[in-house]
C-alpha cells in the first residue's frame, strides 16, 4: 500500500509536470507561431458560412480591402494625457516600476539557487544546506508581497497617467497579460507551498516533491519574467506591427522581438547576482547582530554563499550586455550610437564605476575570507599583484574617451581627446580591462578554494604548471587583442571581443576541471574558522548590494529612457508634457532616491524576519518550559 501510494504520487507529480510543460513551454516554441497565432490572435471567431452570406447582404466591398480588427498607435496630444495638480506622472511611474524590478529581481533570483542549495543539502545529507535555504526563502516572503504590491500599483498608475498606451499595449498582448495573471496565482500557490510545507515534506520520498514545487516555482517564475520582457523589448524594439503600428496578428512575432532573448539572458544572469548580493547583504546584518559564536559562524557562512553566488552571476554578465549592445545595434544604429557615443554615453562612465567597485568588493572579500583559513598564508603574497592588476583595469575600464570641457581646455590639451587617455576610452581597452578583471576575479577564487587543501594526486606539479600556463597564454592573448585592435579599423575591431570573450570562458572551464581533478580527495590544512571574519567584511557585502541596486537603476534608466520621445520606438510617439530627456544630474538623483527608498524597505524586510524570528524562539522557550499550558 505504501508503495502504490508513493507510485501513485509520483505519477501524478509527473503527469503535472508533463502537462503543465506541453501547454506552455511548447506553444511558446518558435514552431508554434501558427497555433498560437490562431489560439490567441484572432478578435473575434471565424466567421461560418450563414455569416458571410450575411455579410453580402449588408453591403459590398472594395476588391482587396481589408478591415483590420487592431487598431493603429494614436496620435495624441498633450491635452490627451490626464494631468493630476501636484504629481509628475513620470517620474512617479519611474520610481514605482523601479521599485517593482528591484524587488522583482530579487524575488526571482532567489528561489533559482535556493532550489539549488536544497539539492545539495540533499544529496549530501547535510542539514546545514537545508536550514540556509529554508532561511533564504523566509526573507523573501515579505519582498514577494511587496513585489505583488508595486506591481499593481504599476498598473493603475499606468491606466490612470497613460491610459491610451496602455489601452494600446493591451490590444496588442491583451491576452498574454491575461496568461500573466493566471501564472502569477500559479507562481504564488508553488511559493507558499514551497514555504509553509518546508517541515512537512522534508523527509523521504515527501522531500522530492518539494524539490519538484520549487522546480514548478522556478517554472512560473521564469516564464512570467520572459513575457514581461517581451513587452519591454517590443517597446525599444516593436516587431509583429506595420509602420503604423497596428497588430498584424501573430502575437509570437510581437513577443520575439529582436531583442527579447538578450534581456531574457541578460535578466536571468542579473537576477541570481543579484539576489546573491541582497542575501549576502542579509547575512552580514545577521552577522554584526549576533550575540553567539554559533550565530556568527552560521551567518559568516551564509555570507560566503551569497557572495559566491553573485560572483557565479556577476562573471558572465558583462558577456549578456555586450551581446545586448550589439543587438541593440544590430536594430537601430542611431539608438546604439545614442546609447554608448551620444547622451547617454556618459552613464556608461557611473556604470563602470560600479563594475569596478563589485569587483573590487568581490575580491576584497575573498582576500579577508583567507584570513580565516588555515594554511593560505602560502598565497597570500600574491594579493598585491592581484590588486594591483584589478586597479590598473579598473582605471582603464571608466577612463571616458572624449572630456566634457570648456573651449579654452579642449585648445590646451589639443582637442576633444587627451593625448594619452584618449587611448584607453576605445572598446580596444575597455574589452581587454574587463576581461582581464574576469580572468584575475576567478584566481582570486581558485587561491581561496585550495587555501586549506593540499593535493595528494601524483601529478600536482605537471597540473600547477598546465595552469599557470593556461593563466599565463590567456593574459597575453587578450592583452595582444586589445593592443591588435588599435591597428585595425573600427568595424573590424569590435569583433576582437569574441576572442577575447572565447579565452575568458576556457581559462574558467579548463581550470576548473583540472582543479576539480587535482584535489580530488586532497588533504585538509585544517577546517575553515567560520565567523572569524573582521566587522569590515560585512560591510563589504552591503557595498556589494548597494552597488548592484544603484547599477540596475543605471541600466533600467538606460534601457528605458533610449527610446526618448517614443512610447514604442518609432510608432508610438508620446506627446507628454514629460516627453523630454532628463539631464544626467536629474536622472542621477533620481535613481540615488529610488536606491534610498529600496535599501529602507530591504531593512524593514530583514527587520521582518528577525521579528517573527523572535517571536518563535520566546514561543519555543515557553512550550519548553510550561508544556502543559501550551498544549492545554
Amino acid at each position: 500500500m505504501k508503495f502504490f501510494k508513493k507510485g501513485f504520487i509520483n505519477k501524478v507529480s509527473f503527469l503535472f509536470l508533463a502537462l503543465f510543460l506541453f501547454t506552455l513551454i511548447f506553444p511558446l516554441s518558435y514552431n508554434a507561431s501558427l497555433s498560437i497565432k490562431n489560439a490567441f490572435a484572432a478578435e473575434t471567431p471565424a466567421a461560418t458560412t450563414e455569416k458571410k452570406d450575411e455579410a453580402k447582404k449588408e453591403g459590398e466591398k472594395k476588391e482587396g480591402e481589408k478591415k483590420s480588427t487592431f487598431m493603429a498607435a494614436p496620435k495624441l496630444k498633450v491635452e490627451d494625457y490626464p494631468i493630476i495638480p501636484g504629481m509628475r506622472s513620470r517620474i512617479a511611474v519611474w520610481m514605482v516600476a523601479q521599485l517593482h524590478l528591484f524587488f522583482a529581481a530579487f524575488v526571482l533570483g532567489v528561489p533559482l539557487f535556493v532550489l539549488a542549495i536544497e539539492g545539495i543539502g540533499l544529496a549530501t545529507k547535510d542539514e546545514r544546506y537545508d536550514q540556509m535555504a529554508h532561511e533564504i526563502m523566509k526573507i523573501s516572503m515579505t519582498a514577494f508581497s511587496i513585489t505583488a504590491t508595486l506591481g499593481g500599483i504599476l498598473g493603475f498608475m499606468f491606466v490612470s497617467f497613460y491610459p491610451d498606451f496602455f489601452k494600446y499595449m493591451a490590444n496588442v498582448f491583451g491576452r498574454v497579460m491575461i496568461i500573466y495573471a493566471i501564472l502569477f496565482f500559479g507562481e504564488s500557490f508553488c511559493l507558499y507551498v514551497y514555504y509553509y510545507g518546508w517541515d512537512k515534506l522534508n523527509d523521504g520520498f515527501s522531500k522530492w516533491i518539494h524539490l519538484t514545487d520549487g522546480l514548478m516555482l522556478n517554472v512560473f517564475g521564469m516564464t512570467l519574467m520572459v513575457l514581461s520582457n517581451s513587452w519591454t523589448t517590443f517597446m525599444m524594439a516593436p516587431s509583429g506591427v506595420d509602420d503604423a503600428g497596428v497588430f498584424q496578428g501573430n502575437i509570437w512575432a510581437a513577443i520575439r522581438g529582436p531583442l527579447w532573448n538578450p534581456v531574457n539572458l541578460h535578466r536571468i544572469i542579473a537576477n541570481i547576482a543579484y539576489g546573491g548580493s541582497i542575501v549576502g547583504a542579509y547575512a552580514a546584518y545577521k552577522f554584526l547582530s549576533a550575540t553567539t559564536e554559533e550565530e556568527k559562524a552560521h551567518y559568516d557562512w551564509m555570507g560566503y554563499t551569497a557572495n559566491f553566488i553573485a560572483i557565479i552571476g556577476f562573471l558572465p554578465l558583462p558577456f549578456a550586455g555586450y551581446w545586448l549592445m550589439k543587438e541593440v545595434y544590430g536594430y537601430s544604429q542611431q539608438m546604439g550610437i545614442t546609447l554608448m557615443g551620444g547622451a547617454f554615453a556618459w552613464l556608461f562612465i557611473i556604470q563602470a564605476v560600479l563594475i569596478g567597485s563589485l569587483f573590487l568588493s568581490a575580491n576584497y572579500y575573498l582576500w579577508l575570507g583567507m584570513g580565516r583559513i588555515k594554511g593560505s598564508e602560502r598565497y597570500t603574497p600574491a594579493i598585491k599583484y592581484l590588486v594591483a592588476v584589478i586597479i590598473t583595469c579598473f582605471l582603464v575600464w571608466f577612463t571616458p574617451h572624449t572630456l566634457v570641457m570648456t573651449s579654452k581646455e579642449i585648445t590646451q590639451i589639443g582637442g576633444t581627446h587627451h593625448p594619452l587617455l584618449g587611448f584607453f576610452g576605445v572598446m580596444s581597452a575597455k574589452n581587454t580591462a574587463v576581461n582581464t578583471m574576469i580572468v584575475t576575479t576567478f584566481l582570486t577564487f581558485m587561491l581561496y578554494r585550495r587555501s586549506n587543501k593540499v593535493a595528494t594526486v601524483s601529478w600536482v606539479k605537471q597540473g600547477n604548471i598546465l595552469q599557470v600556463a593556461i593563466f599565463t597564454v590567456a593574459y597575453i592573448n587578450i592583452i595582444f587583442l586589445g593592443v591588435y585592435g588599435y591597428l585595425i579599423p573600427a568595424n573590424i575591431r569590435i569583433g576582437l571581443s569574441v576572442p577575447q570573450v572565447m579565452t575568458t570562458l576556457s581559462v574558467i572551464i579548463l581550470n576548473s576541471i583540472i582543479d576539480g581533478f587535482m584535489f580530488k580527495g586532497a588533504k585538509s590544512t585544517g577546517p575553515i574558522e567560520w565567523g572569524k571574519m573582521p566587522a569590515r567584511s560585512q560591510y563589504v557585502l552591503f557595498l556589494l548590494a548597494v552597488s548592484f541596486t544603484w547599477l540596475m537603476g543605471l541600466m533600467g534608466y538606460v534601457r528605458s529612457a533610449v527610446r526618448q520621445h517614443w512610447h514604442v520606438y518609432t510608432v508610438f510617439r508620446d506627446y507628454s508634457i514629460d516627453a523630454y530627456t532628463p539631464t544626467l544630474g536629474f536622472a542621477a538623483s533620481i535613481i540615488t532616491i529610488t536606491v534610498y527608498i529600496f535599501i529602507a524597505l530591504v531593512v524593514f524586510v530583514f527587520w521582518i524576519a528577525k521579528f517573527s524570528e523572535k517571536k518563535h524562539k520566546v514561543a519555543e522557550a515557553e512550550e519548553k518550559l510550561h508544556p502543559s499550558m501550551v498544549s492545554s
